[in-house]
């Protein structure tokens, strides 16, 4: 039997897997796997809360399938693959975990956190490589034969590790709050962050510009200004929102509600 994307394997026909697709585009590759998997159960999740129902109030998934950056406009820079990871750690559902990746600039980030955690994973799909290498995929994670994932290289440092201990916390959070939109200046900075003036006017000396001065990401001939941490912080948005959201800092990412009216 065949489907037109990649012969069906015999280890495939043999298998009756709880498989879960998280991403966007999951009806498109869900009839796909039914096939693939003749008597699996396939389930399609298309945001957070259909992510969150199908693993916190089902059975454990042999395997979740998850976009890396979800495509999607209205999605892609308030969910991705790595709260699915954390959505299955904090549930204790742990699953192989296929991660699905474009290979473009913008999950460079995103992949970085991801092979630091590679014990969480079974491995990568590159999306370019198509249907069958998928289909390859799922029954070797299923089973626990998992490839070996090699960490990022040193240079330039992750910026999930770049984040780490007390005045890491506060880069990330002044990041966020700039990558959020949320600040112009120091004093709209300070109020974003939740931090004193005088930390938001060293945002450049102190806090983000020597994380962007060892990644190499910033000219030398060329003097690092508040606009070019700015700048910079919109180059790493996608990541930076991601960071804030999943590691308690969610607050510097949105407004504080309006203070109720006082009574008449």
């Amino acid at each position: 039997m065949s489907l037109g994307a990649g012969k069906i394997l015999p280890e495939q026909e043999l298998m009756r897997l709880r498989i879960l697709v998280a991403s966007p585009l999951g009806r498109v590759i869900e009839p796909v796997l039914k096939q693939a998997f003749a008597g699996s159960t396939v389930a399609v999740a298309l945001d957070r809360h259909a992510v969150r129902r199908e693993v916190v109030h089902q059975v454990r998934f042999d395997v979740v399938i998850t976009d890396l950056i979800w495509n999607d406009p209205a999605l892609e820079y308030s969910f991705d693959g790595l709260d699915v990871l954390d959505m299955l750690g904090s549930a204790q559902r742990h699953a192989a975990v296929l991660m699905a990746a474009q290979g473009h600039s913008m999950e460079r980030d995103h992949l970085d956190e991801a092979l630091l955690r590679a014990s969480e994973l079974a491995g990568f799909y590159s999306k370019s490589t198509g249907v069958p290498a998928l289909l390859e995929a799922i029954p070797p994670a299923a089973t626990g034969r998992r490839p070996q994932l090699e960490p990022p290289p040193a240079t330039p440092p992750p910026l999930y590790q770049l984040f780490q201990g007390q005045r890491g916390e506060t880069a990330a959070r002044l990041a966020g709050a700039i990558a959020a939109g949320r600040a112009t200046d120091a004093g709209s900075l300070a109020r974003a962050a939740r931090v004193g003036l005088n930390t938001a006017n060293k945002v450049a000396s102190v806090y983000i510009g020597p994380i962007v001065l060892e990644r190499g990401e910033h000219d030398a001939e060329l003097p690092l200004t508040a606009n070019a941490i700015y700048r910079w912080c919109g180059v790493h948005a996608h990541y930076l929102l991601s960071w804030c959201r999943r590691n308690g800092h969610g607050d510097v990412l949105t407004s504080d509600p309006p203070a109720p009216s006082p009574r008449s």
